[in-house]
């Protein structure tokens, strides 16, 4: 019998729009990248921590970091950028790597199983994947400050995310032998709303969700500004999903 399709929750076409908006920005000295540094500097203390020696490893979303990171003639990385076409939500054109790196993507999959699976499948036998992203737990002074300019009315804004118990659930459905999930919080210091959101669209974490609430009127903006202040210390939960293949 047909497994009835994943709920459309994010918007292909917003999605990419998003990655494609940051890559543009990434481009700039002074872009900020904070997230994904935190994430490549992590992916490498678990590998010397796990003790294991990458020969062929596919990362996507990394910026080319990883390939940098783990330079060697020992070892080939294949790199793959949803925002230039990639779509991992869809079996990868190549296979039998002996690591799989995924970095700040998952967060948006509609069928995060089935990218989970994808991601078990790339690899040979004894294989690692790797995956962090944005979890549950982040952004809670800016979520407060759109509840507040919705009043009585919210309206979806920002993306429900995975926290560390619904990872776990996720890797032993997608049948990733040896599962680790855990998360970490990064605290950021913004002088003001706008800086947040403009680090968010630097990074592609604005909104792609496939109905996202209306726009901000003059009257919400102030409300919403009003509350998260200036000075406001922000948290990302940043979740990491581990296992192997055997």
């Amino acid at each position: 019998m047909a497994q009835p399709a994943p709920p459309v929750i994010f918007s292909p076409a917003r999605r990419l729009a998003v990655r494609q908006r940051m890559l543009r920005a990434q481009q700039q000295p002074d872009a900020p990248r904070y997230l994904l540094d935190d994430m490549i500097a992590d992916v490498i203390e678990r590998i010397a921590f796990l003790r294991h020696t990458p020969r062929r490893v596919l990362a996507i979303g990394d910026f080319g970091a990883i390939g940098a990171a783990l330079a060697s003639p020992d070892c080939e990385v294949t790199e793959l950028e949803p925002g230039n076409g990639f779509d991992q939500e869809t079996p990868y054109p190549v296979s039998r790597f002996d690591t799989v790196i995924s970095l700040g993507t998952l967060d948006t999959a509609n069928d995060l199983p089935g990218a989970l699976i994808h991601l078990r499948n790339a690899l040979a036998p004894g294989g690692l994947a790797l995956a962090s992203f944005v979890g549950a737990g982040s952004l809670q002074n800016l979520r407060a400050a759109m509840l507040a300019a919705d009043g009585e009315r919210p309206a979806p804004r920002l993306h429900p995310a995975v926290d560390v118990r619904a990872g776990g659930q996720l890797l032993q459905r997608a049948g990733w032998q040896d599962p680790v999930v855990d998360s970490r919080s990064l605290a950021v210091r913004f002088s003001s709303l706008a800086s947040l959101v403009g680090d968010l669209r630097a990074q592609g974490l604005s909104n792609c969700l496939d109905r996202s609430g209306p726009p901000f009127c003059k009257t919400q903006i102030t409300i919403a500004n009003q509350c998260f202040g200036g000075g406001t210390i922000e948290n990302f939960e940043i979740l990491t999903l581990t296992g192997w293949k055997r």
